[in-house]
This record gives C-alpha cells, structure tokens and sequence, in this order.
C-alpha cells in the first residue's frame, strides 16, 4: 500500500517543476548529487500516448528514473478521463511515489487537444479527469498543478472545483495562462489560494518567479502556502535546493567542470540513446556560462558543440587563454 508521500514532508518543502526538455533524468541526477529538493517532478507525458501500446513505448523513456531520484512524481497531460487512468496505471506501475495531472500548460497544441490550461475552461471535464487518475492510481497521491486562470484571474471560481475532487495537493502557478511569463507571478493570489484551501485538508504549493531558498522561504512565509515548487531558477545552478551553497560562491572552474559533467550525462542518457538530441542541452548553456566578462562570446563558441567532447575542449581551451 502506498502511502502519501506529500504528508511527511516538512513545510515549506521545495519542489522541482515539471518542466518540457529540461527535467529529463540527466538534469534530475545533477540535482541529486549536488542539492536535491524535497520532491521531484519528470517532464510531462502525454496520456493518451501512454494508453496506446505504440506511443507508450516511445514515451515510456522519458519516465525513467533512478532509485536515488525519491519521492518522484510523474506529470501526464490529456483531456479523455480513460486515458488519464491508464496513464496513472502506468506511473503506478513503474514505481513512482505520485502522479500529477497539468491543467496549466499554455501550449497552444496541448489547449487544442482540450488538456493543460484548456481545462481551465472545462471545469467538468477537469473533475472527470482528476477522478479517473485517483482511479487509475490507488493508494498513490495525485496531485494537480494549474495556473489562477485562463485570461483572468479565476482563482475563486476554478479552485473550488478541483478542491471538491480533493487531490492530495494543488500547485498554483501564480499567472495567467493568457500573461504566460511576461509579468511577475501574483504572490498574492497564491495567498489567497491558500485562504480558499483552508480546511479542505488539501496542500497549496506556489510556483513563480522564486529566485533562491531564502526568496521561497519568504515566499512561502508570506502566502502561507504548504511547498514552493521552482522553475526557471534552477537552470545552470544544480546548487539551488543546497542549503549550504551559494552559486555565486562557486568558482567559474568548478562550475563549467560541472557543466561538461551535465553535458556528459546528458549524451550517456539521452542523445546517444536517440532519445533527445544533444541540441536540447544547449539551453542550459546559457545559464551556466553568465555573469563574467567574455561570457557571450564563450556561450556562441558552446552553441556550435555537437557533443560533449567538444564543450570540454572550448572550456579547456578558455582558461589556457586567460593564465
């Protein structure tokens, strides 16, 4: 009997975003080693992939995970019930500690097909769903993470409705799916959240802009909120969640020695497997190469690398030029 992992934690405790070709296993082993949250998501997977024998197979490697990776949730999307149960069948199955379902992705691909923020709008269906992975997962926890609208703010309306199928937590990215991340997250409506949760014995995790542990910590103390789940923020600061480092405490060597560890683990698990290809690492680039003179033209000589090999070669060859 699995028992819900989301009770035991310590509160405020801090969670991964699920986020597309960023959380992928090489990037959740680096959080591991070097300064691990309190839960981890996996990128989302599409159910009514999952539930066909075809798609499942493609899709069931983005679902791979390491013993070390505890407690794990993994995200699906979709917008037919059936699927959605098979889908949590699955995560089930393979061994992960909850499942969450994404009613917030403003993708416009996944809105078409009705999931992610779509559901926002289908309040009905959005209930349907919940019930059919509780269904699917048994004793497993599911969890929900959506937005606090769609073109409005619609927090007092659309909370209730998921609060009324009572997953075992709610994350609330603080914007609209409309704002997308062009405005800073609405903190005080994550509050307010919480306020309407109150009660229903249903955990509020606020999501949106938390630029450190000291940032969330005070974010959580503001809005009360039970976790602080963090996005953006952990692109090329496999640090984040330590609390006893400070990335800008960590010398340029130790970081881009780091970096090329990622790039490595990245081509062992993913791009030489055919499972992504290596240009998705390319984005965490960016980040871990910031901050210092000659950054820019160290990051355009990285963007033209095709494997790993090559990365370690132009940061090798960055520090001989600057002795």
């Amino acid at each position: 009997m699995k028992k819900n992992f989301w009770e035991k934690l310590k509160k405020p405790f801090f969670v991964l975003a699920p986020m597309a070709d960023v959380t992928d296993i090489a990037e959740r082993q680096m959080l591991v080693k070097y300064g691990k949250p309190d839960v981890l998501y996996t990128e989302f997977v599409s159910a009514d992939g999952l539930a066909s024998e075809k798609g499942r197979e493609v899709l069931i490697k983005d679902l791979r995970f390491n013993k070390n990776e505890h407690p794990i949730v993994a995200q699906i999307f979709g917008a037919n019930p059936e699927n959605i149960k098979k889908a949590a069948q699955l995560v089930k199955k393979l061994g992960f500690d909850g499942v969450d379902i994404n009613m917030g992705c403003p993708d416009k691909a996944i809105i078409k097909q009705g999931a992610g923020s779509a559901l926002m709008k289908n309040p009905k269906l959005a209930r349907e769903i919940i019930r059919a992975a509780k269904d699917g997962a048994g004793e497993m926890p599911v969890s929900v993470k959506t937005r606090i609208g769609f073109s409005k703010n619609e927090i007092e309306t659309w909370l209730p409705e998921i609060l009324a199928e009572k997953p075992a937590v709610i994350t609330i990215h603080g914007r609209t799916k409309k704002e997308m991340s062009e405005v800073p997250a609405h903190w005080d409506v994550i509050a307010r959240a919480k306020e309407i949760a109150s009660g229903s014995g249903v955990l509020i995790i606020g999501n949106g802009d938390v630029e450190s542990l000291e940032d969330g910590n005070k974010k959580a103390e503001q809005s009360k909120v039970d976790g602080v789940m963090v996005g953006r923020g952990i692109f090329g600061n496999p640090w984040f969640f330590n609390k006893e480092i400070k990335i800008e405490n960590i010398p340029l060597k130790e970081r881009f020695a780091v970096m090329i560890e990622h790039s490595k683990l990245f081509e062992k698990e993913l791009s030489s497997q055919n499972i992504k290809g290596y240009h998705v690492m390319k984005k965490h680039f960016k980040a871990y190469v910031s901050g210092f003179d000659g950054a820019k033209e160290l990051r355009a000589k990285l963007m033209e690398t095709e494997n790993s090999g090559e990365v370690e070669k132009i940061i090798k060859n960055y520090f001989n030029s600057i002795k």
